[in-house]
């Protein structure tokens, strides 16, 4: 029986990890010891700009990257000499990062046949993949067919899920390559307490021997790090520095804009967590939905709103 060896908690990217003073990928590899570095998808890097993301962090820290979209978007997996040249460069790239696995990503308009199965097959035949490791995510909303799931075992290539949506793997490899998005539309979302628990747990009774958590919610860098504190502590730090209502205006004042209806603020802050108690965070659309129906002129404006609702 496998025993997971290595659990890695990260986030897509590093830009946003802003420290005054600091280089973001600096900071960012004080704080967690994994990234997946999305850039990749969109452009391909210098070899320099590369070689010196490697120098900048320590010498344990891992990355994983995104491969270009040339190779699953345009070409659709295909074995074009423009996929092709792409894949080299991307193979540089994590030898440079000392990156195990390079994921890809296929198009939600991309149905997986016969025909897409073979296009991979001759992908991954005429490169040379060594020791990377490939993790395939499917965006097509379709379980993988027989045929790619038997491709993937003969080569080794993960599977890809998002564990926040209750996704699991066609099958039980050795590394576990989750990325997370949440409930909510794109990636608007932030889980609960019990939600990444929920997660953690799947990742701890899985069969892999390896697992990479990367978290693409809204407030990525936030909820990354409150796994990493419920790892260590088994209790998940709070959101806030106050409780109840003073926590849900500190979380509302960030970015609210006025004026705003009820539904445009269920819409627009209802995913955000606060601090119900010490102990318990909840969706702030839980309180908004308790608002009478009508236009709010601030965050002042709806708290005392809520106060005597809250008091009944």
């Amino acid at each position: 029986m496998k025993v997971l060896k290595e659990y890695l908690i990260g986030t897509g990217g590093w830009a946003y990890f802003q420290i005054p003073g600091m280089n973001p990928l600096v900071a960012y590899s004080r704080a967690f010891n994994f990234v997946e570095v999305n850039t990749t998808f969109y452009e391909i890097p210098k070899i320099k700009e590369v070689e010196k993301w490697r120098k900048l962090v320590p010498d344990d820290f891992q990355f994983s990257v995104r491969a270009h979209r040339s190779i699953t978007h345009k070409n659709k997996l295909a074995p074009t000499e423009e996929s092709l040249e792409a894949f080299e460069r991307m193979k540089q790239i994590c030898n440079i990062l000392k990156g195990e696995i390079l994921h890809l990503q296929t198009p939600p308009t991309l149905k997986i046949t016969r025909e897409t199965v073979a296009s991979l097959q001759s992908l991954i035949g005429s490169v040379n993949l060594g020791k990377l490791r490939l993790a395939l995510e499917i965006r097509s909303e379709q379980q993988p067919p027989l045929e790619l799931v038997r491709l993937m075992q003969d080569n080794g290539i993960v599977h890809c899920v998002d564990l926040s949506k209750g996704e699991k793997p066609a099958y039980d490899a050795d590394i576990l390559y989750t990325r997370l998005f949440g409930k909510g539309k794109h990636n608007i979302y932030q889980p609960t307490d019990e939600e990444l628990a929920e997660i953690d747990n799947r990742v701890l009774f899985s069969k892999a021997e390896k697992a990479s958590v990367c978290i693409h919610f809204m407030r990525m860098y936030k909820d990354a790090a409150r796994l990493k504190v419920y790892k260590r502590t088994e209790k998940f730090p709070p959101i806030t520095r106050s409780t109840g209502l003073m926590s849900l205006e500190e979380v509302l004042s960030e970015d609210a804009t006025f004026p705003s209806t009820k539904q445009e603020l269920i819409e627009n802050q209802g995913w955000k967590l606060f601090d119900q108690t010490k102990e318990e965070r909840t969706h702030a659309t839980s309180i908004l939905q308790m608002l009478p129906e009508r236009t709010y002129k601030s965050v002042d404006d709806i708290i005392s709103t809520l106060k005597p609702i809250m008091r009944t």
